[in-house]
């Protein structure tokens, strides 16, 4: 069906409708099926996706891939002379671009592989629970992570309903925890009566067994945590819960095999059946089940700022084919090389190199400069950028994973993998804590087995279950969690959010807090900060606003972020603007108008300013301000400073945070003269000016790694890669929502002191925290020995379980008392 003339170019191919056609006719019917050069389809004209005009000919294709595939390299599918031409010179380009760029080729299609945000050396292809720690792995492509909500919706509906069961549970337990097992003696529940305690126990059986049947993923942690010999807070779960249970039901079911100086008989009258852990056991199952919601849900929040990331850049881009038209391709499927056009107030699809056209891109993303910046032909752009006034025919230089955005995804990835959760600290303890509880169960038993009275072994069983029951800390379970909820509902009332619990935590550690410029310590907005009148050393407040509003008349029609700030200050001052005519854009110098019979050109005119006033643009410059000159009717008449203003309240922060002991480093993009002039007014001597989101990650980096401890505040995408690796991410409330996200405390204000309040709160939060620890131990401390008898030879005492309940009890309500203390914290 293919065929080609002497040239050697595909022609149409053509299917005859008609069979009747002789075979001398010279009038063919008109073709109607194309075969596709790239996947040799056959398409209609009519129904094809794309059509392509090269060299006289047009092809037809069945997709719009196989329509830029075609005008990648039109050479490889058409057999002549000019197209192979066409392609050398396009591989030239190409290989032009790569010799300038320094990225490296993109990373072949390989299976994506998890790890352990705890313990990175763990790497597997398939998800699941880390086995040294129990902890969901993540995925290390961070680009490709989708949203898996699976697990917290499977804990959420394991916790409601391990709730329903523990909470009439609980209610059963109440009188023998507080003494008074007759109390429902008469009582009726379903019309069955609980004189007997026999069926009490039967009844808490019932309500325990679904909840301990919910702690399935415990238990099997606690299992992989036993064969990998790696002790954490599943195998105190696991264990604790499982011989609780385990012990209550047999003596449910076979009550007479416990002695009677174990037995609730030898307790109170009338009660012939012995004690059970039921309570306990659901009561810490729940606890645990609510632990892993707030910990997914906190996990959740950290993910969300890849995603935002991931959604900078445009799903489309409007691809130019080789006939110069164009058609919009997903972003996925650009290649090095691609022409790619991007209109005003679009977002630039990948990172490129201007070709063709003239514009201002705002890039603020990544520089942190509230100015736009001017882009012509040889000027690289940046994915994710926001094209602003012109358009621009650029041609991709970076495409995929190999783009500054992808980059950026991977160091915020990466940092927040390798910052523990709260969980951490637990399993510390744990490690220790499990071994040593173990051993003494295992010495109460050969102890009592030894030396205890008959029957030995009974003996010796019940009170190495006490042992390990007794041990599995509830109080521990809410000495961290209730401090922090409590610190978290007193920071929001101070305007500081808490996102991440271990950012808090270790807030109070910070040695250095590492502050981007623009939006941080400024306040991100170009104003003008100053108006001269040339000719005039005294000129009256009327005169200056009259000046003003001649340039922001003439200044209305452009889309210049310098042209708004004029604008914007003229609004503030109420002024009314006037008729405009003959307005003209001249790039890269400023405007051109004719203002109530005035003509007005408003830029930079450096080369025409005498040398008074060139003097006054170099002033400004060294404060850090941009000036623009006004000229009326042919004559130098203004100058306009333009600068981003300091945040009121800046300096007097910066004092407060280093009279707690912080060192304060400034990072920005900006310029380096800018730079030092916000830094002179604050008294900051640490700056480093135009640095790139990838130097902030690694100036991060190192300080941590010199054995800092690094907070940074930011309120920029550019910010985000740094705000993950520091040990706290402080974002500003009025910033971009990829640094929010990627941040784990947030001020509502954007107010610096909210950094001063924050650490206050931090150091309350960690002493109450240290209290509550105390408080949980101090009950473990005194209570296992007296679970493993020690005091039997003395006193004759043996542990009774329903002051164990009541003494776990009293714990837990100790330290949620001592916890609330922090509503009262003074920040």
């Amino acid at each position: 069906m293919d065929a080609m003339n002497n040239a050697g170019r595909v022609i149409p191919v053509s299917i005859q409708l008609s069979s009747n056609s002789t075979s001398g006719k010279q009038n063919q019917p008109a073709p109607t099926l194309f075969e596709d050069p790239i996947c040799h389809m056959l398409v209609e004209r009519e129904s094809a996706a794309d059509a392509v005009v090269f060299q006289g000919n047009t092809y037809y294709f069945c997709n719009i891939n196989c329509s830029a595939k075609f005008s990648r390299s039109p050479g490889r599918y058409v057999a002549t002379q000019d197209a192979n031409a066409h392609e050398a010179n396009t591989q030239v380009a190409n290989t032009q671009i790569a010799s300038a760029d320094t990225a490296a080729e993109p990373e072949s299609v390989k299976q994506n592989q998890f790890t352990c945000p705890m313990h990175p050396e763990i790497i597997t292809t398939k998800p699941g629970p880390c086995p040294l720690c129990g902890m969901a792995l993540e995925s290390l492509d961070a680009s490709e992570t989708v949203e898996d909500d699976s697990e917290l919706v499977d804990m959420t509906r394991r916790f409601k309903l391990a709730l329903a069961f523990t909470v009439p549970l609980i209610a059963l337990s109440l009188p023998e925890m507080l003494g008074q097992p007759d109390l429902f003696n008469q009582a009726r529940l379903f019309g069955l009566p609980f004189a007997n305690p026999q069926t009490m126990n039967w009844l808490q059986f019932a309500l325990a067994t679904p909840v301990v049947w919910l702690a399935k993923p415990f238990f099997e942690r606690a299992l992989d945590s036993v064969k990998n010999k790696s002790w954490n807070m599943f195998t105190l779960i696991g264990s604790g819960v499982g011989v609780s249970y385990l012990y209550s039901t047999i003596a449910t079911i076979v009550p007479n095999i416990i002695p009677a100086t174990l037995s609730a008989a030898s307790l109170h009258s009338g009660m012939t059946s012995s004690y059970t852990y039921f309570e306990p056991a659901a009561v810490i199952i729940t606890l645990a089940l609510l632990g892993q919601i707030l910990e997914l849900k906190a996990r959740k929040q950290t993910g969300a700022a890849i995603r935002e990331l991931v959604a900078l850049t445009p799903q489309i881009a409007h691809f130019i084919k080789i006939d110069d038209r164009e058609i919009d391709i997903a972003v996925s499927k650009l290649e090095r090389g691609d022409k790619l056009r991007v209109r005003p107030g679009e977002s630039i699809p990948t990172d490129g190199i201007v070709i063709s056209g003239q514009s201002t891109v705002d890039e603020a993303m990544l520089t942190g400069e509230a100015l736009a910046a001017s882009k012509q032909s040889g000027d690289l752009v940046i994915g994710g950028t926001i094209n602003q006034t012109g358009t621009l025919t650029i041609k991709a230089t970076k495409v995929g994973k190999e783009t500054i955005v992808a980059g950026i995804i991977k160091l915020v990835a990466q940092a927040q993998r390798s910052r523990a959760p709260v969980q951490k600290r637990v399993d510390q303890i744990a490690s220790l804590f499990v071994p040593i509880v173990v051993a003494i169960a295992f010495a109460t038993f050969i102890g009592w087995m030894m030396l205890g009275p008959q029957p030995s072994f009974t003996y010796a069983l019940l009170n190495s279950v006490a042992v390990l029951i007794i041990a599995c800390p509830c109080a521990l379970g809410l000495a961290t969690p209730m401090s922090i909820t409590v610190a978290i509902g007193r920071g929001a009332k101070a305007g500081v959010l808490v996102k991440d619990a271990q950012s808090l935590e270790e807030l109070r550690q910070v040695d250095v807090l590492v502050v981007d410029k623009t939006g941080t310590l400024t306040e991100g907005k170009p104003k003008v900060t100053a108006t001269e009148q040339i000719g005039n050393q005294s000129p009256s407040e009327p005169e200056l606003l009259q000046l003003l509003q001649l340039a922001a008349s003439a200044e209305v029609s452009s889309e210049h972020p310098l042209a708004r700030a004029i604008v914007a200050a003229a609004s503030e001052n109420n002024l009314e603007l006037l008729p405009t005519e003959e307005f003209q854009a001249i790039p890269g110098v400023g405007i051109k108008a004719v203002v109530a019979g005035q003509k007005i050109v408003i830029g930079h005119f450096r080369s025409s300013a005498s040398s008074q006033w060139q003097e006054r643009v170099n002033h400004y410059s060294e404060q850090g301000a941009t000036a623009v000159l006004l000229e009326i009717d042919g004559a130098m008449s203004a100058l306009f400073a333009i600068s981003d203003p300091i945040k009121s309240n800046a300096k007097q922060a910066i004092v407060d945070l280093q009279n707690q002991g912080v060192v304060v480093h400034m990072l920005t993009g900006d310029n380096q003269k800018t730079a030092e002039a916000v830094a002179g007014k604050l008294g900051l001597k640490t700056v480093a000016a135009q640095v790139t989101p990838a130097e902030k990650h690694s100036y991060v980096a190192k300080l941590i790694e010199s054995g800092k401890k690094v907070a940074m505040a930011g309120d920029g995408i550019n910010d985000a890669a740094a705000l993950s690796r520091a040990n706290v991410g402080i974002a500003m409330g009025n910033g971009t929502s990829v640094a929010i996200e990627a941040a784990g405390i947030v001020l509502v204000k954007g107010d610096l002191q909210g950094i001063v309040r924050a650490i206050k709160l931090s150091r309350a939060m960690a002493s109450n925290i240290n209290q509550n620890l105390f408080l949980a131990f101090g009950y473990n401390v005194m209570a296992v020995p007296l679970a493993a008898g020690l005091l039997y030879p003395i006193f004759g005492l043996l542990l009774n379980p329903m002051v164990a309940s009541m003494a776990m009890s009293l714990s837990s309500v100790s330290v949620i008392a001592n916890a609330l203390r922090l509503r009262q914290a003074k920040l």
